[in-house]
């Protein structure tokens, strides 16, 4: 008797000979190094979900297109949403000091909420930096051998906070843009302050019940992904020999409001759809969201990116990336029309994919949101 899973794989060989260019561009990845990749598109012609690769090296099967997976980054524009919306509801401002929110955490008072959300506050990535000189500045263990050992321990934000503000600050609040997880931790402080909610709470009831995000799960410590999940490896030293783990069980709490997200391809359309399309925030402050600042264009939460008119103008995104073995793409046009949304697994094979995914990546934006599909 067919099950589920066989009317899955057969909905997406389906799908594949339906929009071949889809499916090539999504096995690029694949060739690039990476163990698997699923993916979904919503656009004028539908929805499409396909997969490439394998959902666990060494076994024959796809990954599923309903996966559920670990997509680190692209927890950002769900926490500044709930802030956003905070601010919308007159509880905190843009431009308010976070110190009045957070006094016990001493910090500079010149740092605003707009600073936490758009990376502007000059504070250290908990995660650890690199100098201009390209030394690491460790923070907490995030990657190695080092990471794997401790992958399922449990940090508190305010430990992962008090490690930050034990460093140097970068540069002066305001002064230009720093990536930095210590931003979005602190914003999902402050959501926890100003709600009188623990953050899993909040989001949950902000955001994820009124969506039904019934695959998404933020601010959590659990480690397990529900079935069906596509494994993800880490590879790394192990006292000069290469070793590889298989780290499908992780704790997100390591990255508190900044990256502690399992989802779906599923949810994550839903949630950037709705977003894009004036669904979860008034005009003004979805606009204020969506302004670039720097030379990366980042806004305050979300990255905006021109591909020129060619391929579809401006695009909203923000990727993940789990410390190991896990990526996540979300992009959508302005109007939340359409979107793409993929979730990514690093295999066991001594390949590094990442000198060839910024091309691979480049050109599966580029087919997806082009205005003319045949000449991307």
């Amino acid at each position: 008797m067919t099950n589920a899973t066989d009317r899955a794989n057969a909905a997406d060989r389906a799908n594949a000979s339906d929009r071949p260019e889809l499916q090539k561009a999504i096995e690029a990845f694949v060739d690039a190094g990476f163990a698997g990749i699923q993916m979904r598109v919503h656009d004028e012609r539908g929805e499409w979900v396909g997969s490439a690769g394998v959902g666990r090296p060494g076994e024959g099967a796809k990954p599923p297109t309903d996966g559920h997976f670990w997509a680190g980054s692209v927890a950002k524009p769900f926490t500044a949403t709930a802030v956003l919306q905070l601010v919308a509801e007159g509880s905190t401002g843009l431009d308010a000091p976070v110190a009045d929110h957070l006094p016990e955490l001493g910090l500079d008072r010149r740092i605003t909420v707009r600073m936490l959300l758009g990376h502007t506050s000059g504070l250290f990535n908990y995660t650890g930096e690199y100098g201009e000189d390209g030394t690491l500045d460790a923070g907490i263990p995030a990657t190695g051998k080092e990471w794997v050992d401790h992958r399922l321990h449990t940090y508190r934000p305010q430990e992962l906070v008090a490690l930050a503000l034990s460093k140097p600050a970068r540069f002066e609040p305001g002064a230009r843009f720093g990536y930095s997880n210590t931003n979005y931790t602190l914003a999902a402080l402050l959501i926890e302050r100003v709600a009188g909610r623990p953050y899993a709470e909040e989001m949950g009831r902000r955001i994820l019940r009124p969506l039904a995000l019934r695959d998404t799960v933020l601010g959590g410590s659990g480690s397990e992904l529900p079935e069906p999940y596509a494994h993800g490896y880490c590879r790394y030293q192990d006292a000069g020999e290469w070793k590889v783990a298989d780290v499908s069980r992780q704790n997100p709490s390591m990255l508190f409001g900044a990256g502690d997200a399992m989802t779906t391809t599923r949810d994550l359309h839903t949630f950037f759809s709705a977003l894009n399309g004036g669904k979860l925030l008034p005009a003004p402050l979805l606009a204020e969201m969506r302004t670039p600042y720097g030379e990366l264009g980042y806004g305050l939460g979300l990255f905006v990116q021109d591909l020129g008119p060619e391929h579809g103008g401006t695009v909203h995104h923000h990727n993940g990336g789990a410390p190991g073995g896990y990526g996540a793409l979300m992009y959508s046009t302005p109007d939340g029309a359409k979107t793409l949304t993929a979730g990514l697994t690093t295999g066991d094979a001594p390949v590094d994919p990442a000198q060839a995914f910024p091309g691979a990546l480049d050109a599966l934006v580029k087919q997806v949101f082009a205005a003319d599909p045949a000449a991307a």
